[in-house]
């Protein structure tokens, strides 16, 4: 098994300029890899198309395991990554645990990398 990359609290809003108007710095570059990351997957982006398309932008866990065919585990473990970088909110209600997509969370990288 391939070894994996950490995974870092990412804040959901990359707070840097366009890749266009001036060069990223270290810690900015680092932030933006990361949450590049965690969208470098086809059941990440998936799974938060099917979040964000989703009646107030919320799914259960439940909902989200039969249209990607993965196990409970595989989702849960593509839905922490996807919390973790910022993408999604948790929470736990009874038994079952429903994420919420971040509505800052794609604007701020589609800003960085939009041309201004």
């Amino acid at each position: 098994m391939p070894a994996s990359l950490p995974l870092l609290d990412v804040p959901a809003a990359v707070c840097c300029a366009p890749l266009t108007r001036e060069p990223l710095g270290p810690e900015d570059a680092e932030n933006l890899a990361s949450q590049l990351k965690a969208l470098a997957d086809p059941a990440r982006l998936r799974l938060l198309s099917i979040v964000a398309s989703s009646p107030d932008q919320e799914a259960c866990v439940c909902d989200l395991i039969e249209p990607l065919g993965l196990a409970q585990p595989t989702v849960s473990h593509h839905l922490k990554v996807l919390t973790r970088a910022g993408f999604l909110s948790r929470s736990q209600r009874g038994t079952w645990a429903y994420y919420r997509l971040q509505p800052e969370a794609l604007p701020s990288i589609a800003a960085v990398l939009t041309a201004p």
